[in-house]
């Protein structure tokens, strides 16, 4: 199919780019595109124009100076060959080497991921789990969102129809903090069937102070597991406490089924990649 008529523009700074979403309410942002315009050829995205910020500049970079700044519209393939990142968080470039094909690594960005919100992306659940925010810009100034407040709901988020993200913050993760993300990815799409993202910290006492786990693929948004995080604080991180918290990972999640995995299936998927991913997250303290 062919999508719908609609105008193109290539703004040249963020202001203009603001300027365009303004006075076009329906006129949709153009980042990587790999999955705004698969919809729009099927016709599940109408929109009048497109707002491309491909020739934007200071959207693009990563920056590691305690806190990680990367700009919105820096690519997967970016964030997986940057030696900076693999010093400093090399979470986050191996789960760039796992997004999509080379294909969609070398166009695909932080910033139109986080902002599309597909229920099944990867980044949007590492985001959650590793308490980051974006920087939103729009006709009303500038503003940092909170991962936890971003993510509303399928394919929304708490961006205001003007506001452009312009960078993706991650905060330095306190000492004696594991992290890890295990993924169940379709075969033929490469999108999480599950995905679940940890972030685990032991206090000076030997026990869990600060547990994030965020789960992707089976809920219609990005969603943080709490029962699991609940399980995890307070006690030691060993084979007792993980197996309490995978076991507790399913409760209180809104977690669908289609043709490939029931919502049954999913389910058993985040008790066992939760599992998984917290002895990951342990084996790296």
């Amino acid at each position: 199919m062919f999508p719908s008529q609609f105008d193109y523009h290539r703004p040249s700074s963020v202001a203009e780019a603001i300027q365009f979403l303004q006075n076009d309410p329906d006129a949709k942002i153009l980042a990587g595109g790999h999955s705004l315009i698969p919809a729009m050829k099927l016709r599940l995205a109408v929109p009048s124009a497109l707002v491309d910020l491909s020739q934007v500049d200071g959207l693009r970079g990563i920056a590691v100076n305690g806190d990680i700044r990367i700009g919105a519209m820096t690519t997967y393939a970016q964030l997986r060959d940057s030696d900076a990142l693999k010093a400093a968080m090399p979470l986050l470039s191996e789960v760039a080497n796992n997004v999509g094909d080379p294909q969609v690594q070398s166009r695909g960005t932080l910033g139109g991921s986080l902002a599309h919100a597909d229920p099944a992306a990867d980044f949007t659940a590492v985001v959650l789990a590793l308490g980051g925010s974006v920087k939103a810009v729009g006709t009303g100034g500038e503003r940092e969102i909170s991962a936890d407040d971003l993510f509303v709901d399928l394919f929304t988020t708490s961006l205001n129809p003007d506001e452009v993200i312009t960078e993706v913050t991650i905060p330095n993760p306190a000492a004696r903090t594991g992290m890890a993300y295990q993924k169940r990815g379709h075969p033929a799409s490469g999108y999480a069937v599950v995905g679940v993202a940890v972030s685990v910290t032991v206090g000076d006492d030997g026990n869990v102070s600060d547990a994030r786990i965020a789960v992707t693929g089976c809920t219609p948004k990005a969603t943080r597991a709490t029962a699991a995080e609940q399980a995890l604080v307070g006690k030691p991180l060993n084979e007792a406490s993980i197996d309490a918290a995978a076991k507790a990972a399913p409760e209180g999640l809104d977690i669908n089924g289609d043709h490939y995995a029931s919502a049954e299936y999913r389910a058993h998927l985040v008790e066992v990649d939760t599992r998984r991913a917290l002895e990951a997250a342990a084996k790296a303290l």
